[in-house]
């Protein structure tokens, strides 16, 4: 198992809640660019899940657009 610098299992989905936690947003903004489709999402059953290459394309994105979007 790949673990990350804080011994974590590294996993390639997040609920919303971390990856909230992740970018240092708050749950409710998360929520709100996972509806606006600036962040990708996917659904795995009924639960709705990030990818964590979604998170690093989205702050990919804030730095070409000057933080603008």
């Amino acid at each position: 198992m790949i673990t990350t610098d804080q011994a974590r299992p590294f996993r390639l989905v997040l609920t919303v809640e971390e990856a909230a936690e992740r970018l240092g947003i708050g749950r409710t903004l998360m929520y709100a660019l996972v509806a606006a489709g600036e962040v990708e999402s996917v659904r795995i059953g009924r639960l709705r899940r990030i990818p964590t290459d979604a998170l690093d394309s989205y702050v990919s994105t804030l730095r070409r657009l000057g933080g603008a979007a």
